[in-house]
């Protein structure tokens, strides 16, 4: 079979933390039977797919993304029973499932990295990095780990230091061995014949490392203190990012292209030129779609959107973008934002309509359709080794993972009966409960229904291009397709600005318009008809 039918393409996809979402045995933590449970929402919303957050077997030093069993569900979700029950239930409302991939490193505790730090000449000594150390018996070059320090790890036994991008849990698998490669497709290919419909594959860039092990080059930021990870000190030219990449990722596809209706997105983790990778790595029969961290940022301007979008097109013109303002890694965007928000549901309704206006596929985080901030935690109350680390400076991830507000007024919002929840449920979260919104026309979640209906029901929308109009900041303002205006004020003030004539209006918020201009109130937009 060749897969050739493109239901990515400008689709919306719903991103569900498992641990988060919604907890079905009272332990506190969400569970794929809750999941389950809770479908119906999603579906309501309007989106096309579910991505799950990792749910195999894992020891959750890094919740779920430290991988010990590829093909089996950690106990904390669920079984592969309740597996097979959450995406026949998806499949029944209408729902693509997609499920996170973390191909680049597994756990520590894996099998075969067990028998790999044992000795060198074992059958799996070569299916992880293990390099020798320096004279000095210093680590083999520069590189660092994205949780900080030095990204190699002593192993006595082997008398060498095994590579971690990541924590020294995460131990990096070596791309460079061909069984390596062959393993990890075998363990995508049990997934898609138990029916998902695609992947998210966690850190795509970092499959393949320089075999010479030549040490990076410094990133001069012109900053005079080092930043609170030194991993941003370096220009990570040998550690990933690697040519070799690209006959992998077209492997995957081929893998893909043998089953029908199926979709690959790849996280692009680079802080110097992603746009550029993402372009790359969707062009041709690569990845289906990417996604970067340049919307996940603190920049909020139309001159940072529009060159993402530009930039991205006019690099890969045959390639596909996904593009999110909040996941589970970054502060949610109400709260990153804040500053240009005239108040909490304005901002967030209006990144709503902006984010579901753009050239691309979407993806959004559980709890954005709520317009929920970030929860402030105390250090005690962390789990997230980034936070743990870089304490008080990057609080970690933690804040965006709480979990799911469904009803304000039952225990931890009616998320878990237990005791206690793995993270807790705050006032002003609960206070954005699904309930407390689901009755009022003016929430933010029916908001979230209303442009998902808009974009759904409007191919301009889902794959229409994009034309810029030249406006004057803090305005933003582009045609998509051949006569969808969209125009946006992306400041707490009011603003006026010139536009096309208008035929009819599509969706609006403080928005007033007049012979050939429009008048919006404090982060108000505008998406209309052109007339003619």
């Amino acid at each position: 079979m060749t897969g050739n039918n493109a239901w990515w393409r400008g689709a919306v996809t719903y991103q569900i933390y498992p641990r988060s979402f919604q907890d079905s045995n009272g332990d506190g933590v969400g569970d794929l039977k809750g999941i389950t449970r809770r479908l119906g929402h999603v579906a309501e919303l309007g989106v096309d797919a579910i991505w799950l957050s990792p749910i195999f077997t894992s020891p959750m030093a890094d919740m779920g993304y430290d991988v010990s069993n590829y093909t089996d569900i950690d106990p904390t979700f669920g079984t592969l029973a309740d597996f097979d029950a959450m995406v026949a239930r998806a499949h029944e409302l209408g729902l693509k499932v997609i499920i996170d991939q973390v191909l680049s490193h597994s756990s520590d505790q894996h099998p075969f990295f067990q028998e790999s730090r044992r000795s060198r000449d074992n059958p799996k000594a070569d299916w992880y990095v293990w390099a020798d150390p320096k004279p000095d018996g210093s680590a083999p070059n520069n590189w660092q780990s994205m949780f900080g320090g030095i990204a190699w790890q002593w192993e006595p036994r082997r008398r060498q230091y095994y590579l971690h991008n990541f924590l020294k849990e995460q131990p990096d698998f070596n791309f460079h061995n061909p069984d390596v490669q062959e393993w990890l497709l075998g363990t995508m290919r049990f997934w898609l014949e138990r029916g998902v419909d695609g992947f998210r594959l966690d850190t795509a860039n970092f499959y393949f490392h320089d075999k010479k092990l030549r040490d990076n080059p410094p990133f001069d930021n012109g900053a005079n203190l080092p930043p609170v990870n030194p991993t941003a000190m370096q220009i990570h030219k040998f550690q990933k990012n690697q040519p070799e990449n690209i006959p992998f990722l077209e492997r995957l596809r081929a893998l893909l292209d043998e089953f029908d209706d199926r979709a690959m997105v790849g996280e692009i983790g680079e802080q110097h030129f992603s746009i550029q990778l993402m372009g790359e790595y969707t062009t041709a029969r690569r990845l289906h779609m990417a996604y970067s961290f340049e919307m996940l940022r603190p920049d909020f301007s139309p001159k940072h959107f529009r060159r993402q979008i530009e930039e991205f097109f006019q690099l890969a013109p045959g390639g596909w973008p996904c593009w999110a303002f909040s996941n589970h890694d970054v502060v949610r965007h109400v709260t990153r934002w804040a500053k240009h928000g005239h108040d909490q549901d304005s901002l967030a309704k209006l990144a709503a309509a902006l984010l579901l206006s753009l050239e691309g596929s979407i993806c959004v985080y559980q709890g954005e359709e709520l317009g929920q901030s970030e929860t402030e935690l105390e250090f005690e109350e962390l789990t997230d080794p980034q936070g743990i680390a870089f304490w008080p400076d990057d609080k970690g991830r933690d804040g965006c993972r709480t979990p799911m507000v469904w009803s304000a007024a039952e225990p931890h919002a009616g998320f878990s009966n237990a005791e206690t929840t793995w993270l807790p449920v705050r006032a002003p979260q609960r206070a954005r409960a699904v309930d407390t919104q689901a009755g009022d026309p003016n929430s933010v979640l029916s908001f979230y229904k209303k442009m998902l209906a808009l974009r759904r029901g409007r191919e301009d929308l889902k794959t229409g291009k994009t034309r810029f109009l030249d406006v004057t900041e803090p305005m933003l303002a582009f045609v998509r397709g051949g006569r969808t205006l969209c125009l946006f004020n992306l400041s707490p003030e009011e603003q006026t600005t010139e536009a096309p004539p208008i035929d009819s209006v599509l969706l609006s918020s403080a928005a007033q318009v007049e012979a050939g201009t429009v008048k919006l109130g404090p982060n108000g937009f505008l998406l209309a008809d052109i007339a003619g």
